[in-house]
């Protein structure tokens, strides 16, 4: 995956093609894509052709039946070397990824990566994800595999907020049986609390994993690329486990990372709604898979902003958890 939620190998893998082919996407990010490529897009809304980014040939149809028909006009090609290359990169960008899902933090607040490692592995193997915009989005796309039968659903074209409880709902009302799990930020199910309710009501058996934060953390990581300090962004959480087991719900909080494992299973093996609050770092940052200059001078305005405004606490627990920790871990 590419763009500001995906990793270093996607945009790699684009960045020296000669040619970019988008099938059915109306992909948000064009600074990622490659420089000087023929671009080809195939969707079956023509508005959507060229809304993005310059296009060489837009093409109107489903991507099936568009495929089928260019396919036999496409030259096999013998030499690999460009895939093996983008291959490698990948491996060793993953490995990079799966370094930062530990267990090590300095305060006992979880690493939300590690967080999303631990659901990955313990949650169905057909199991239907939803997920919050912001972090929540970043570490779904990032650290959740998908195999075929997962399913994982977002607010992906709009970026409505608060959207992963309410999606959950509907997912489990339309098979009652399958394990649905919410991943929710905390200022996201602040939004829309009383969908627990709404699951409580109709026996919906959700289960929702909280990354709790205790800010609004994307904004927070938009606003330091735009070189301004953190302003309105922090959230005075209530203890959100007690919150659910008051709406009927299994209600389990998680402060360290030791007690993940077994609070995790006991959450997705309830029977019936359940509520997992992790405590999570607060300034993990998402980095994107490039970065721009202005989003380079912008972040280095933060840092500049943040100490002058006696804010410098804030820049080294940001070095703490993003550079140091990982240095000597």
């Amino acid at each position: 995956m590419s763009g500001l939620l995906g990793f270093s190998s996607g945009y790699a893998a684009m960045k020296h093609a000669n040619a970019l082919v988008i099938l059915g996407s109306d992909f948000p990010y064009p600074q990622f894509f490659p420089k000087g490529a023929k671009v080809i897009q195939v969707d079956s809304r023509g508005e959507q052709i060229g809304r993005r980014t310059r296009v060489d040939v837009g093409l109107i149809g489903t991507v099936g039946s568009t495929l089928r028909a260019l396919l036999p006009l496409i030259q096999p090609k013998s030499n690999d070397d460009y895939l093996k290359k983008a291959q490698k990169h990948y491996v060793s960008a993953r490995k990079g990824l799966d370094d930062l899902a530990t267990a090590d933090t300095a305060d006992g607040r979880l690493r939300p990566e590690f967080v999303t490692r631990t659901l990955d592995q313990l949650a169905s193997p057909d199991a239907v994800f939803t997920c919050d915009v912001g972090t929540p989005t970043v570490w779904a796309a990032r650290y959740l595999t998908m195999n075929g039968r997962r399913r994982l659903i977002g607010s992906f074209n709009h970026g409505s907020m608060a959207c992963a409880l309410p999606q959950a709902c509907g997912a489990q009302a339309f098979d009652r049986s399958r394990q649905v799990i919410s991943m929710s930020g905390d200022g996201g199910l602040a939004m829309l609390m009383g969908e627990l309710l709404t699951a409580k009501q109709n026996k919906l058996p959700v289960k929702v994993v909280v990354f709790n934060n205790e800010a609004l953390a994307f904004v927070e990581l938009e606003m330091k690329a735009s070189g301004y300090v953190n302003f309105g962004t922090d959230l005075d959480d209530p203890d959100f486990s007690q919150l659910a087991s008051s709406c009927g719900f299994l209600g389990l909080r998680v402060n360290r990372a030791s007690e993940l494992q077994v609070a995790m299973k006991e959450f997705l093996a309830h029977d019936g709604p359940a509520l997992l609050d992790v405590k999570v770092q607060r300034q993990e940052l998402s980095m994107p898979p490039t970065i721009t200059v202005d989003q380079a001078r912008g972040f280095g305005l933060y840092l500049l902003h943040a100490v002058l405004n006696d804010r410098g606490d804030e820049v080294l627990d940001l070095a703490e958890t993003n550079l140091f920790s990982r240095l000597f871990s």
